[in-house]
């Protein structure tokens, strides 16, 4: 299958693993390499790649996972529009499990609330038409990667004059998150693994910032195993010679300076938001998309009354910092007991994208475990 099969192979595999040792050997420090989506850290774990990385090169699991930085109280928000019996939610499914301060999506619709999963905003568009007598909300979310589809539903809203329909807007920006995680005194990084689905729409000009303000070297990265091998290698190849440069591996489908199309519908439509608040890691400045001013009639925000509640997370959870990569899954005290993808405490636990069901699905722990305590030999023994 292309783009597929020569993808998987375990030859080149091999031959990258070794030139990747090779590298390795030429650097005197423990790395910490982040991969920002979470596509990258599902991918990661399903086919092994941390467990045959030499062991001063560390992966952090970033903020990538789009439900997993949802905070509490936009869920909670989003639970108290479809009490509203006039109103019916849509919504993709991995929304459905996120846990709010009381209850998910899931299960206020299992109480009784009109909540409806949908594979695309468009979907939302046509039960619009279908019930008139009734107001249809779609929750939306996602970095810039599902931003474009929302923003093109808008614009088809306005088109045909559907009053009917709005949006409750929580699309996040990956380059104001990138900014607060390089800013963050207690993170450390080496270099990034770039997002590659993201870059699809915004290019690869926005990074510009982390080679140069910051001198951290990163490689937008397909989503194969040899995709993020070669990444891997790329990033090592530029510390090996001091370079801090923006990379592009998953040049097959980005270009430089993005979709066009899909930015200026995003452009069209969305305008950033003063401040939004991630879950783990607080409030982040311009990192969220609000509807301009033009569209309001299509703003929830606008048209219905929202608690806007901020709610803390739970104590016990370290969902936080895991995103932020200064703890390790297993390193929560209710990771995989309290915890666990059938009963989540924490966003990481509940989408396929995040670092704690990653670890949790492919039952890798003992052999991590192992590798986090040679890596911290490492460590010690370069200090």
């Amino acid at each position: 299958m292309k783009y597929v099969d020569e993808f998987r192979n375990p030859e080149k595999a091999q031959a990258l693993q070794k030139e990747i040792e090779k590298l390795s050997r030429q650097i005197d420090k423990h790395l910490k390499i982040m991969e920002v989506c979470g596509g990258h850290t599902h991918s990661i774990f399903k086919y092994g790649i941390e467990e045959i990385l030499p062991n001063n090169i560390e992966l952090i699991h970033g903020p990538g996972c789009p439900v997993c930085v949802m905070p509490k109280g936009r869920i909670d928000d989003a639970i108290a529009l479809s009490q509203n019996p006039h109103i019916i939610l849509t919504t993709f499914g991995d929304a459905m499990r996120v846990p709010g301060s009381k209850t998910s999506l899931l299960q206020a619709k299992a109480q009784g609330a009109d909540i409806r999963m949908v594979y695309s905003p468009w979907d939302s568009l046509k039960i619009a038409k279908e019930n008139p007598e009734k107001e249809i909300v779609f929750f939306g979310l996602g970095f810039e990667t599902t931003a474009p589809s929302t923003a093109f539903t808008v614009l088809q809203a306005a088109a045909e004059n559907i009053t009917n329909f709005s949006l409750f807007s929580n699309h996040v920006l990956v380059i104001p998150a990138l900014k607060a995680l390089l800013e963050n005194p207690d993170l450390q990084l080496d270099g990034f693994v770039g997002p590659g689905h993201v870059s699809m729409v915004i290019g690869t000009e926005p990074y510009e910032f982390i080679a140069q303000k910051y001198h951290k070297p990163i490689v937008v990265s397909g989503f194969e195993p040899l995709d993020i091998f070669q990444s891997i290698w790329m990033l090592l190849k530029q510390i090996v010679e001091n370079r801090c440069e923006v990379e592009n591996q998953y040049n097959r489908l980005v270009e430089k300076a993005g979709n066009k199309n899909a930015l200026t519908a995003m452009n069209q439509v969305f305008t950033p938001r003063e401040k939004f608040a991630w879950r783990g890691l607080g409030e982040i400045p311009n990192s969220g998309f609000q509807i301009r001013e033009e569209y309001a009639q299509f703003d929830a925000e606008v048209k219905f009354a929202i608690p806007n509640l901020t709610v803390p997370d739970h104590k016990a959870c370290k969902c936080g910092d895991i995103l932020k990569g200064v703890l390790k899954p297993w390193e929560c005290k209710v990771f995989g007991t309290a915890c666990t993808p059938e009963n989540p405490i924490g966003a990481c636990m509940v989408s396929s994208e995040g670092a704690c069901a990653a670890y949790y699905k492919y039952g890798r722990l003992t052999t991590m475990e192992k590798k986090a305590n040679q890596q911290n030999k490492v460590v010690a023994n370069v200090s």
